[in-house]
């Protein structure tokens, strides 16, 4: 089996990162390396990190915001696949080998997720069927059975949960950094993968638990002004002739900026890796 590199930020939110990982060790037969980066932690989350074996970790002294820390990772992972996992996650029995397998079924796929709770609508499940959490994986067992390789091209994925090939930075690059400290990175990216000329596949065969707004929530964070401020980055670089309210109370169509991009410009798309340097302490 190939390895995927897990790439996961943090800052603060210990007990929700512990139950993450959690499942991850219990729910994951494909070999993975722990690629962390803590953005500044306080609360016992950085040597919670430092006692598990094997684990890359890069320790930030303060937040570098999402896109920053993601794209330190993504630097330093070493596997075939990477996989972008938010620590307010928990995931569900055999999640990794389904994505992996919806990435195989279609070699035009660029990137694939799960559907969820907490999260954008375009990947979320209606409320009335949202489980439980002492029933999370009995549900997601039964979803796999009854929904086997079920999914739909989705005009963007949400970077809660994504996977994909890392040749895929070599086409696209990273994550853009101007959308600090976070919201758009991923919209910013399912675009350029979509120009690129690669389709996202969302799975709903894939059912992961997500809290939601759990670094904003657990840091203090104003996600809403946050929103705010990168939908008008957003809208800036890609022209949506949209306010940055309409925007982000009312949403917009990702495909009306694919089709005006008919042709991936490396000098206009590409968003190349900066280098940063690692802290003392890490790894």
């Amino acid at each position: 089996m190939p390895l995927t590199s897990v790439v996961m930020l943090t800052r603060n939110g210990l007990d929700m990162t512990r139950r993450c990982v959690e499942s991850v060790l219990r729910h994951t037969a494909e070999p993975l390396e722990w690629v962390v980066v803590d953005n500044g932690s306080s609360d016992g989350t950085l040597e919670f990190w430092r006692s598990m074996p094997g684990v890359k970790l890069i320790a930030n002294e303060d937040n570098k915001g999402f896109a920053a820390g993601t794209n330190q990772g993504m630097l330093v992972a070493s596997g075939e696949y990477i996989l972008l996992l938010n620590n307010d996650t928990v995931v569900t029995p055999r999640w990794l080998t389904v994505l992996h397998a919806a990435l195989s079924r279609d070699p035009n796929i660029g990137i694939a997720g799960p559907v969820s709770n907490h999260v954008a609508p375009i990947q979320r499940i209606p409320v009335s069927e949202w489980p439980a959490i002492e029933n999370l994986d009995a549900f997601a067992i039964q979803r796999q059975k009854e929904l086997a390789g079920a999914g739909f091209y989705a005009h963007k994925l949400v970077g809660f949960c994504m996977l994909f090939h890392r040749s895929l930075l070599d086409r696209i690059g990273g994550l853009d950094e101007r959308f600090f400290p976070g919201n758009y990175e991923d919209d910013d990216f399912s675009i350029r993968a979509r120009i690129g000329g690669k389709r996202l596949w969302a799975a709903q065969d894939v059912f992961i638990h997500h809290e939601g707004q759990g670094t904003f929530s657990s840091n203090r964070i104003d996600y809403k002004r946050s929103s705010l401020a990168n939908a008008e980055r957003f809208r800036a670089k890609w022209s949506t002739g949209l306010s940055a309210c309409e925007m982000d109370c009312r949403g917009y169509n990702p495909s009306d900026i694919v089709n005006r991009e008919p042709f991936f410009i490396p000098e206009k798309h590409f968003v190349p890796f900066k280098a940063s340097p690692v802290p003392t302490g890490s790894y």
